[in-house]
């Protein structure tokens, strides 16, 4: 079987039998493409002549090239590959003993609770404002991704109820709480400031002066002067007040299963990263407050 045809029929199976988000299938196909060209490169184009010192030589050359968080995805695209082969027509698989390590997941950087008020208090009373108000308040309040927020529809939004219906990564639906503050700056927005700018049928809950759905990119150049309004040093994008959300959930008591839940996590590890967040916040706190703090070195 030549290469370029297995690659090409198990990107196909991740997106119709796996069931893949398009991103997650999009990047597989990135780190094939550079998989085969390597192979490509070097002759080798039928599977029967790929061995474990191939796919050695592979992982040398994309180590002097890429990143190490780079390489080790993509040896778990590669061992994945393989695997799939493997179970399917019974080859051997050369790339059952490539280690892939796990990468320290850095901690996510996110606003205090003071930071987050200070924010909000930037914003007047214009139109303008009030919808770029509601577009930070549905982020934070909501836990939103930026693309889920911005492409929020009507038909998703229940301010009477208050909750969201949220299509999530690979078009997972969720069901997401609106807290009061968020829901009055949203009816506010849509009540007084959506009809002015409506000028043609758009089903989208947030638009612009113009009329038309806004985007992502606008959000984070918005969040950006207000956050500098603020005072905040810290480099505030809209994913962070996401990771803010998390973190002051999981302050306030929430277990880390409604978390996952509330922010469309396919997987509790994804989660778990806040609470390394709040064991980081107790040890500056014992190291800060106690009378044995600056003589106490806690391991991390």
């Amino acid at each position: 079987m030549r290469i370029d045809s297995a690659i090409n029929e198990y990107i196909l199976s991740l997106s119709i039998n796996d069931g893949k988000a398009d991103n997650t299938v999009k990047s597989y196909t990135r780190d094939l493409q550079i998989y085969q060209n390597y192979l490509e490169d070097k002759n080798y184009l039928n599977l029967k002549e790929i061995n474990p010192a191939v796919i050695n030589g592979f992982l040398s050359y994309a180590g002097k090239k890429y990143s190490n968080a780079s390489v080790n995805r993509l040896k778990t695209v590669v061992r994945s590959f393989h695997s799939y082969l493997n179970f399917k027509y019974g080859l051997s698989d050369p790339s059952e003993n490539i280690e892939v390590h796990k990468t320290s997941k850095r901690l996510p950087v996110f606003c205090t609770k003071d930071e987050v008020e200070r924010l909000m208090k930037t914003f007047l009373d214009s139109n303008e404002e009030i919808f770029d108000h509601a577009l930070i308040e549905c982020i934070y309040g909501c836990g939103l991704r930026v693309s889920e927020c911005t492409g929020l529809k009507i038909s998703q939004v229940n301010l009477e109820d208050g909750f969201l219906k949220v299509l999530g990564k690979g078009s997972k639906e969720r069901i997401v709480p609106v807290p009061y503050q968020t829901k009055e700056i949203m009816k506010t927005y849509f009540i007084n400031v959506r009809p002015l700018w409506l000028n043609t049928r758009n089903t989208s809950f947030f638009i612009n002066k113009q009329g038309r759905s806004t985007y992502p990119r606008y959000v984070e150049e918005m969040l950006k002067r207000h956050v500098a309004m603020a005072d905040i040093s810290k480099d505030i994008t809209p994913h962070k007040l996401r990771h803010s959300y998390a973190t002051h959930l999981l302050e306030g008591g929430s277990d880390l299963r409604s978390i996952q839940e509330l922010l469309g996590h396919s997987d509790i590890s994804t989660t778990e990263i806040y609470t390394h967040v709040q064991t980081e916040r107790l040890k500056e706190n014992y190291l800060k407050y106690h009378p044995l703090g600056d003589n106490v070195k806690l391991k991390k």
